[in-house]
């Protein structure tokens, strides 16, 4: 956006717990030339990245289940959400972000790491950008067992999931992450793994 169009008005915290929530108010000029007053919510939580495992040899996907308490408090029974390795960059690259996430969350220490995009997930209310990438895995690359960092309140179950039936997943809603959706179809748009879907 043209920041010339945008003044900001007035920004006031509402907290800084886990991230930052801040109400802004600002002047935006439309098209015609004619401004207007907005007041929105805007959460920061900073940037991330997310990356999906493939073997073209076994022609599976890793994916990870953990409790997510958003989704609980909006219909999902179980709370467990199930969805592709992802963090925040905190002070790292994505890049480096990624290769970190990929280690603690599933144990596998990933070579080479591919960014295929990057998107901003929920533009209404939240800044957060994230790196979107995709890595080849085998079993030599496993070096732990995964699953989080303890210190960090994390119990991640790693899964390892035929890619064919990770897209029915899909289909029958036992996958409902957005990021985990647009880069198992990613690798069947591009023709990665094979699929008989």
């Amino acid at each position: 956006m043209n920041k010339k169009r945008v003044t900001i008005l007035k920004q006031k915290n509402l907290t800084n717990s886990w991230s930052t929530l801040d109400k802004i108010s600002f002047e935006y000029q439309k098209k015609d030339g004619g401004k207007e007053i907005h007041t929105r919510e805007v959460y920061n939580r900073g940037n991330g990245a997310a990356i999906l495992l493939y073997n073209t040899i076994k022609n599976t996907i890793i994916l990870t289940s953990q409790f997510r308490l958003a989704t609980y408090l909006n219909g999902n029974t179980a709370g467990d959400l199930i969805e592709v390795c992802a963090g925040k960059l905190d002070d790292d690259s994505p890049e480096d972000c990624i290769r970190r996430e990929t280690e603690e969350e599933t144990g596998y220490r990933v070579t080479a790491v591919q960014k295929v995009f990057e998107a901003y997930m929920s533009p209404g209310s939240v800044t957060e950008m994230l790196y979107f990438y995709i890595a080849a895995y085998d079993e030599n690359m496993k070096i732990g067992s995964g699953g989080g960092v303890a210190g960090e309140q994390e119990y991640i179950e790693v899964l390892e999931i035929e890619f064919n039936a990770a897209l029915q997943m899909i289909d029958n809603g036992s996958i409902k992450d957005a990021k985990t959706i647009l880069l198992l179809q990613y690798l069947q748009i591009k023709g990665i793994l094979s699929t008989t879907l």
